[in-house]
């Protein structure tokens, strides 16, 4: 292509749009002046005013200053790493965080001039920042898109904004209570800090997070997919500031540092979410150790399909919450989504012709429609006062938060015998121990069978990040070890390793749960009234198809979506 003589007054762009012959000289100047009238960057002026076609500028410029094109509808924005830069910067610079690995971020931008972007990102994130060129139509709606979801988590916020987040205590009462003590304490860096915490556990998945306070350090740990992970050391005089700060917000007593103290904090991230967390204080050695759960009550409308059954056991569950009466037990360790799964089914049968009852202790997520009561157990408002209670109140379905002794047991039997659809929990290891465990409790076995629909059994299991997960070569005989059937192992069973990259943590991303569902059938019933053990019902389960735990964590090993390790991890007692 001939080379066009180009008054030096343009820019490198507009030169070499001139000399392909995109643009002409006096068309070049003008875009170049209209673009810094307009405080428009050059690409984002001609593509706007359709004066070039995005993708042949986007080519021209990836050229010019040798940087790399990508196609922005090859990319899933879902998986980019949007956290890592304030929607401030990424709308202020038109530009966009598309993949991260390691420390080296890569950015989409349309104009690869735009210098000043990449260097405040650079700055702002701590890592080298690479460009990447996009066309300017898509990065435009990418972009739309990005900052209206990061609004939702407000990942984002200013350090100048941390400090002014929409914070209350959860519990009322405590509030209209508690002493205005917080005028010495909102010390605006711890302030800033707190909140900053709180977010970054939001926006990182933790379930969790731990104020610990040591003698030579304090430190500050998340846990994420069940496992915890220390985030930061502040200094050690900083705790009995945090620790007050924090008891500030959940209108706990700052001056009572012998005993243990519960609260609430619900932190409003915007208009249409808010989250709430229940705060435990503890006195260690060298301080008060404080916890936070944090309760999302979005993780209750993810649905069924979302927790991780496979298809035969989402239909027994969903066939057992449609009987109109009997009892649903779900069980398993602390930690092993239990409540998820019971608030799961409560959310499915919360209709406007269904009057809910629920006892908790305490009550972890608030649903609208539902009738939820906090357990206490020093007024005398224990599971069974409050069960006794529900029955005069006309209800369809009742929710134990936990069956713990004889009285909550005989009452959510003849709950479910006399027309209510009972759900509850029991500390057990599996589904077919949960029968026997009522019998040992003292509930007689003809109630335990004839109440008894369903007994569902689980774990949550962490997931291997689909980025960097990679094929795992095993000895046949070691996976005829693990259970896998030897028509599994010559069909080309795939099993896969957690490796580790800058998307997920050691390799794990996010969580799924692995079930026990056993529907209670008359043969086991037979069992129970005859005073059987757990290993004769959980034979009986086995000859009716019922899967164990790690026959369904095996399920989830052959499709590539949890490793061997983490299966024996939860499974192997």
């Amino acid at each position: 292509m001939a080379t066009t003589t180009v008054k030096t007054s343009l820019a490198g762009l507009s030169r070499r749009l001139v000399a392909d012959g995109l643009l002409n000289e006096a068309q070049a100047l003008e875009a170049q002046r209209e673009a810094i009238q307009d405080k428009l960057l050059l690409v984002s002026h001609l593509v706007r005013n359709k004066k070039l076609n995005a993708r042949a500028v986007a080519y021209v410029a990836a050229e010019e200053f040798g940087v790399p094109v990508l196609d922005l509808d090859s990319v899933d924005l879902a998986h980019a790493p949007l956290k890592d830069v304030e929607p401030q910067l990424i709308d202020k610079h038109h530009a966009l965080p598309l993949f991260r690995r390691g420390r080296k971020l890569f950015v989409g931008v349309s104009d690869p001039t735009n210098l000043q972007a990449l260097d405040e990102i650079k700055f702002k994130t701590g890592m080298i920042v690479d460009a990447v060129v996009v066309e300017e139509d898509k990065l435009v709606r990418a972009i739309e898109k990005a900052v209206q979801s990061m609004d939702t988590t407000m990942g984002g916020l200013a350090d100048e904004d941390l400090g002014n987040l929409d914070i209350s205590a959860g519990d009322e009462d405590a509030a209209a209570a508690a002493n205005d003590q917080n005028a010495d304490i909102d010390d605006a860096p711890v302030v800033r800090f707190v909140n900053k915490i709180m977010l970054d556990a939001i926006n990182r998945g933790a379930s969790d997070i731990h104020f610990e306070p040591y003698e030579k350090f304090y430190r500050v740990r998340f846990r994420q997919d069940g496992m915890l992970h220390e985030v930061i050391q502040p200094p050690v005089v900083l705790g009995q500031k945090i620790a007050a700060r924090l008891k500030v917000m959940a209108r706990l007593d700052i001056s009572e540092r012998r005993i243990p103290q519960d609260g609430r904090i619900k932190l409003k991230l915007s208009k249409t979410r808010a989250i709430d967390f229940r705060v435990n204080t503890c006195p260690t050695l060298w301080g008060e150790k404080i916890v936070l759960r944090i309760l999302d009550p979005s993780s209750a409308m993810l649905g069924i399909d979302a927790l991780g059954y496979e298809d035969f056991q989402k239909e027994l569950y969903m066939k057992a919450l449609s009987r109109p009466y009997g009892m649903i037990l779900v069980t398993g360790p602390t930690g092993s989504g239990k409540t998820v799964s019971l608030y799961t089914g409560v959310n499915t049968l919360n209709t406007l012709d269904r009057n809910i009852c629920t006892a908790e202790d305490p009550v972890e997520i608030q649903l609208p429609g539902v009738n939820q009561v906090n357990v206490h157990p020093k007024v005398g408002l224990t599971f069974a006062a409050a069960l006794r209670s529900f029955l005069r109140q006309d209800p369809d379905v009742v929710l134990v938060g936990e069956i713990r002794d004889l009285e909550t047991a005989e009452i959510s039997v003849k709950a479910a015998q006399t027309g209510h659809l009972v759900l509850s929990t029991l500390h057990t290891n599996d589904a077919p121990k949960t029968l026997t465990r009522l019998a040992d409790i003292g509930v007689a076995p003809y109630s335990i069978a004839t109440a008894v629909n369903l007994i569902i059994a689980q774990r949550l299991v962490r997931r291997l990040c689909k980025h960097c997960k990679r094929r795992v070569d095993i000895p046949k005989e070691a996976l005829r070890k693990e259970g896998f059937t030897d028509q599994e192992i010559e069909s080309g069973l795939e099993i896969f390793e957690a490796v580790g990259c800058g998307e997920c943590t050691d390799g794990y991303k996010g969580r799924t749960g692995i079930y026990q569902v056993m529907p209670v059938s008359e043969a086991m019933g037979r069992i129970i009234m005859e005073a059987g053990n757990a290993i004769q019902i959980a034979d009986q389960a086995a000859k009716e198809g019922v899967w164990d735990l790690h026959k369904s964590g095996l399920n989830k090993v052959k499709n590539g979506i949890i490793n061997l390790v983490e299966l024996n991890r939860v499974t192997i007692e």
